[in-house]
Formats: structure tokens, sequence, C-alpha cells
């Protein structure tokens, strides 16, 4: 077998275990990994806008606030028009947003977080420099992409 085909083989597993995950996911918690992301942005920042959770998740404005509309119209999320600039939403878990917050599994990136820091300094810069040559090779380096392993979900929310 070809390098290239043992390296595209690489990549579809690991396609598919991002694939399989956000499936149960989404199957667990009636969430997108993106919904939960931004969810768990929300709770985090206590009553922030909505460009802000687009700037921490690094997904683009308009993607985010798709997000968040349906959030709202599931009865999760609510916007709150500020005291003092009445131009600004601030973002809140409603209650239910905050028990199917609560209750969702961990998303994958924490397991494949734990095991990347567990790396030596060098290991990471290599695997780094690896795959972001690979996302080159692929003209991928200007998608809008976040921090999170999921496949398909962020378009599908636009």
């Amino acid at each position: 077998m070809e390098k290239y085909e043992q390296l595209l083989i690489s990549l579809r597993r690991v396609i598919r275990a991002i694939d399989i995950h956000s499936r149960q996911l989404s199957k667990q918690s009636g969430l997108t990994g993106p919904q939960l992301m931004v969810m768990q942005k929300i709770a985090q920042l206590e009553v922030p806008l909505a460009k802000q959770i687009a700037q921490d998740v690094a997904l683009s404005p308009a993607t985010v606030a798709t997000i968040i509309e349906r959030l709202e119209t599931r009865g999760l999320v609510t916007r709150t028009r500020s005291e003092t600039d009445k131009r600004k939403l601030h973002l809140s878990l409603t209650e239910s947003g905050k028990a199917i917050l609560s209750a969702a599994p961990k998303p994958l990136q924490e397991h494949f977080i734990k095991r990347y820091q567990n790396l030596e300094e060098w290991e990471q810069s290599q695997l780094l420099s690896a795959v972001e040559r690979i996302a080159s090779m692929m003209d991928a380096q200007e998608l809008d992409a976040a921090p999170v392993l999921l496949v398909g979900q962020i378009q599908a929310e636009e």
C-alpha cells in the first residue's frame, strides 16, 4: 500500500470517529455539536453578546446567530435587551437549557486534548505542523472551523 493511501485511510478514520461521536451527542442530548458549544460558552461567560460567542468559538457571527435562533426557538436560550445600550442583546440559558447542558455528554475534544497535552512539547508541535500542512494541501485553511471535533454539522446550522 502506498504511503498516501495509508494517510488517506488514517484521515478517513479520524473523520469517522468524529462523525460517530457527533451522532451520539445528537442522539443523547438532542443538540448538534455547535449548539452544545454555544450553550457551553453562554453558561461560561454569563450573559454574553452573540459577538463574544462567535469570537470565542471561532465561528462566523452569521453561523452563531442561526444557532442562537434555533436554541431560542427550542426554549433553551433567551435574549435580553441591555439596560444601558438597547441595541445589544445579552444571552442566557433558560432552566431547560441548563438542564440539557448539565446532562449532555462530554465533547470528544476533551478526551483528545488531555491526550495531546500529555505529549512532549516537540511532539505537539510536530503534530500541529503536520495537520496544518494537510489542511493547506486540501485548500482548507480558510474554511470556517471551530476548535471542536465535529463533522458536517456546522454548515447544517446555517
